[in-house]
């Protein structure tokens, strides 16, 4: 019968949503648990830069989605709360860690296997016999203008 009675406080229709947004939250309270578990410092101490840069940003814009969620559920429209601004100033960090992460995993010009590939791309080997023929020390004389 108590289960009969808790049904009958909501529309049946939003049933399966209610029962996603219950799993959602369970999913995240294990996360959160998981995470709180452990010391900050230990945490950071296994990581580079620009992971703990990485970790930062996520766990300021999870507090952050996790209290917009709470306007939601409070009838507070977030998009007019200081919230969206915040979100916003995370986003544009999480970018710039992102350029960061793209330009590492770029691919760079190795600038003496660009030399090597060109110098035996353009190879004319008359052109090294001709130079090995004539002698350093005499000057070339130029070619006569043909006309």
């Amino acid at each position: 019968m108590a289960a009969d009675s808790r049904t009958e406080d909501y529309p049946h229709e939003i049933d399966e949503q209610l029962t996603g947004f219950h799993s959602s939250v369970s999913d995240i309270n294990t996360m959160l648990e998981k995470m709180m578990s452990m010391p900050r410092n230990d945490q950071l101490q296994n990581l580079d830069a620009l992971d703990q840069a990485k970790l930062d940003l996520m766990s300021a814009y999870t507090l952050n989605s996790l209290f917009w969620m709470y306007l939601v559920t409070k009838g507070v429209n977030p998009r007019e709360h200081g919230i969206k601004q915040e979100l916003e100033r995370i986003r544009t960090h999480m970018n710039k860690v992102k350029e960061i992460t793209d330009r590492k995993k770029a691919a760079r010009l190795d600038k003496g296997a660009a030399a090597r590939f060109m110098r035996n791309a353009l190879f004319d080997p008359n052109a090294r016999k001709n130079a090995a023929d004539t002698p350093s020390d005499t000057p070339q004389t130029k070619r006569p203008k043909q006309s």
